[in-house]
């Protein structure tokens, strides 16, 4: 092998490990399990309209309130940072169906999540602060 070709070679070499390294550093924070349990609030904005919603969670059930009315969903982890939520009492066919949760990434006391009804491509995405 010449020594241009080596050279060329070695630039190569050395172009991909600080692209990877710099790409690396990029990677986002998931702590989910910090986020489990607790009781939090919640931001979605839908057709440019803000929701929010406060919500206390344990392993396996979620008590939420938006606008001025409680609901009771069970939770069934995936992993570290997937659920699936059904309601307890459901009033109608829309509320039958279950909702899957993905955090996207995690920061201090707050996360990012995309929802969406099970086997829907459509998802949403919102925000979560925790407050105790």
């Amino acid at each position: 092998m010449s020594i241009g070709k080596s050279m060329s070679m070695f630039k190569k070499i050395v172009f991909l490990v600080l692209t990877l390294s710099l790409v690396s550093c990029y990677e986002q924070e998931r702590n989910c399990k910090d986020f489990k349990t607790g009781k939090f609030t919640s931001e979605t904005t839908i057709n440019d309209k803000k929701f929010t919603s406060t919500f206390e969670r344990n392993d396996t059930i979620q008590i939420e309130t938006f606008e001025g009315k409680t609901d009771t969903s069970k939770v069934r982890w995936i992993n570290e940072c997937e659920c699936i939520m059904q309601k307890v009492n459901p009033k109608n066919r829309e509320e039958r169906k279950s909702v899957s949760v993905r955090i996207l990434s995690t920061k201090e006391k707050t996360y990012t999540f995309e929802y969406s009804f099970v086997g829907d491509s459509k998802k949403q995405k919102g925000s979560v602060t925790k407050i105790e």
